[in-house]
């Protein structure tokens, strides 16, 4: 048998392992965790993540607000001091 023979043999094979060990993964997570619960965590617990997530987003939000509102009085004041320079 050539190498090529065993190669396209083993294609199928090595399809069928990974599919019964995807199904025996899924089945062994189903017995350990049922009803597709989250790992430990509570419905509230989530909802309090995801605030706590939110808050987070607008706090960014605003820093990058501030952040750009001091680089433009920066250039401002650059740019004074150079067209003071300038008119001296």
């Amino acid at each position: 048998m050539s190498l090529e023979a065993i190669l396209v043999l083993m294609i199928p094979i090595v399809a069928i392992i990974g599919i019964v060990l995807i199904v025996a993964m899924r089945t062994l997570a189903n017995i350990i965790r049922p009803n597709n619960k989250p790992y430990g965590r509570t419905r509230q617990e989530n909802l309090d993540e995801t605030q706590l997530i939110q808050e987070m987003y607008r706090g960014l939000q605003r820093m990058e607000e501030r952040v750009e509102a001091l680089e433009t009085i920066l250039m401002d004041i650059d740019r004074r001091n150079r067209d003071r320079h300038n008119g001296e």
